[in-house]
Parts: C-alpha cells; sequence; structure tokens
C-alpha cells in the first residue's frame, strides 16, 4: 500500500506541477512569471490557489486557470482544486522570478 502524502510533498507537487504551465503569449511558466499568489493544501486534499493573468483582458482568462485545475486535479492525493482569480493586486512585472526576467532579457 502507498503511503498517504504528506501536504507539504503535495504542495511541492502543486508547484512543479504549475511550473508546466506557461502563458500562451510569454515563453515563461506561471509560477516564474509571478502569476501564482497563493498555494495551500488542506488535510482534506484540498488545493487553494489564488492566481492572477497579466491582464484582466488576458486572451489566457478561461484556458489557463482550467489547464492548472486539471493538471493540479491528476496529482495524486489531490481530492479537488479551489481556484481563485484575483486582480488585487494587479500583477506587475517585478512580480516575475529572477529567472523569468533572466529568460526573458530584462536583467
Amino acid at each position: 500500500m502507498e503511503k498517504e502524502k504528506s501536504f507539504i510533498e503535495i504542495q511541492d507537487e502543486v508547484v512543479t506541477t504549475l511550473r508546466t504551465v506557461y502563458d500562451p503569449e510569454i515563453p515563461v511558466n506561471v509560477y516564474e512569471l509571478g502569476l501564482i499568489y497563493e498555494v495551500k493544501v488542506n488535510p482534506k486534499g484540498v488545493v487553494s490557489i489564488l492566481m492572477t493573468l497579466t491582464s484582466p483582458n488576458c486572451p489566457a482568462v478561461q484556458s489557463m486557470p482550467n489547464e492548472i485545475q486539471q493538471k493540479v486535479r491528476d496529482i495524486p492525493g489531490v481530492k479537488d482544486v479551489d481556484l481563485q482569480l484575483t486582480f488585487d493586486p494587479p500583477w506587475t512585472m517585478e512580480m516575475m522570478s529572477e529567472a523569468a526576467r533572466l529568460q526573458l532579457g530584462f536583467m
């Protein structure tokens, strides 16, 4: 029988999974872009994700959150995904990781 995963293990897998989702207009994953504000895993295996988009008019407003929910839901140990989209605070380029800024030539 497989050992049940800890919240930290599931959270780490969620972050790893988020790094496989790319903004369709920018060749950087959503995690490094700074679009993910918060990831929490509760004791029942429900993952809560608070995220934003680069703008409220982002063409990926439907597709990107759906892709994230599907990929995270496929992680063993995840029972459900509660994804909330927010534009407060609004995303700025300063939210990108150093690796993302380097990849996009901003450093």
